[in-house]
């Protein structure tokens, strides 16, 4: 799968916008997808960061905003691929200025959507390198 250039979607991204959107699909989109988004969200804070990467960043997550992607999300299934596709894209190039701190943060945030067996699926995602886990 190609992925579109998401830095065009970086004027839709709002901390409120993406909170209410993450909050409205959690259960849909399921524990890894939310996770990767609030690792990335949660990133957006952090000094160890580049402004250049806080605005891949931005890009990502507006384009998780936006109902008009590339797959709707609307589509069953497919429609949050691409969402999930784009923030693990995104997620690999940050890694490693991605803090414990970071983690925690989107961890208790995560369990306040997910019952422990769908927690299972967001730990296995980033347990190691997310750089060695294909999309």
């Amino acid at each position: 799968m190609e992925l579109p250039d998401f830095i065009q979607y970086k004027d839709l991204f709002t901390p409120s916008a993406f909170m209410e959107k993450i909050g409205r699909i959690a259960k849909r989109a399921g524990a890894k997808l939310v996770y990767a988004a609030l690792l990335l969200y949660y990133t957006l804070e952090s000094d160890r960061v580049s402004m250049k990467e806080k605005a891949i960043i931005i890009g990502a997550l507006g384009y998780l905003i936006t109902p008009i992607d590339v797959v709707p999300d609307a589509i069953p299934i497919a429609g949050l691929g691409d969402d999930l596709a784009v923030l693990i894209f995104v997620l690999r190039k940050v890694w490693g200025d991605v803090g414990d701190d970071v983690k925690e943060k989107a961890h208790a945030k995560l369990v306040q959507w997910f019952d422990d067996d769908e927690l299972i699926a967001a730990d296995d995602l980033f347990r190691d390198d997310p750089r060695d886990n294909p999309v």
